[in-house]
């Protein structure tokens, strides 16, 4: 589903502002991922699925409203994924999903239809405004199965700043497909989160093996950013010690 938010008056700034920034940001799009009332809603849902509360959400939720703020600041298109639940119902499910949904069926809440649509929004803080696009998705990566790449591609965009929820599933999911298709991506570090440290972190360690320029959101949008520290960096800008054997991360 395709959702086009209408045309919004673009900011006023100074005609010098306006080229600076409109060059630097002429190729950048802004991806931001499943920022959705779900993660907000104290229904049980998550507990009964076993899924964690994320991990500083209330402070990346902070960090995604200043992030678009600057980014339509600078007039780059700002893109919305939304996740949904196949059109085909259980039958369109990863049949691991599907499992896991009846596994836990005796353990899941009701909830009502009015719940349920309002779980599917995006989250006031960060809502779409005038000139946002809108997609729904029903995969973790926000290429597959939709209009996201012909988008892209129509809008010039080479570049793209991938945040949101969750680190590890959907953003790492969107970045890996992203590189695939030959864009060049970032990752604000202050902008995404998961349910846990551990994960959030790992799976930013393993997008820097694959040259995402993984950085605080400010850092990726200053106008001479070079994008290149994955491979200018020791270890990719990883923490040199990721290979030293711990009883941490040793012993599962």
């Amino acid at each position: 589903m395709y959702t086009a938010v209408p045309e919004r008056t673009p900011p006023a700034v100074t005609p010098w502002e306006a080229t600076e920034k409109r060059l630097w940001m002429s190729d950048t799009a802004l991806l931001m991922i499943d920022m959705q009332n779900s993660y907000l809603a104290d229904d049980g849902v998550r507990d009964a699925l076993g899924w964690p509360p994320i991990w500083r959400l209330a402070e990346t939720i902070t960090a995604c409203a200043e992030l678009l703020a600057a980014a339509r600041e600078r007039q780059a298109p700002v893109i919305y994924s939304r996740s949904v639940g196949s059109a085909a119902g259980p039958l369109g499910d990863n049949p691991r999903f599907a499992r896991l949904m009846q596994h836990r069926a005796g353990r899941l809440p009701q909830v009502s239809a009015e719940q349920q649509e309002w779980k599917r929004q995006i989250i006031d803080a960060v809502a779409p405004e005038p000139g946002d696009v809108v997609l729904d998705k029903t995969q973790a990566s926000f290429f597959d199965y939709t209009e996201l790449e012909p988008l892209l591609r129509n809008l010039a965009v080479s570049r793209l700043i991938v945040a949101g929820l969750q680190t590890n599933v959907c953003v790492e999911a969107t970045v890996r497909a992203g590189l695939a298709h030959n864009f060049e991506v970032a990752v604000p570090d202050d902008a995404v989160s998961t349910d846990g440290p551990d994960l959030h972190h790992a799976a930013l360690d393993s997008m820097r093996v694959l040259y995402t320029e993984i950085a605080p959101w400010r850092e990726l949008l200053a106008p001479d950013a070079p994008w290149d520290r994955a491979f200018t960096t020791p270890d990719y800008g990883r923490n040199p010690h990721y290979w030293t054997e711990t009883p941490s991360n040793t012993e599962r």
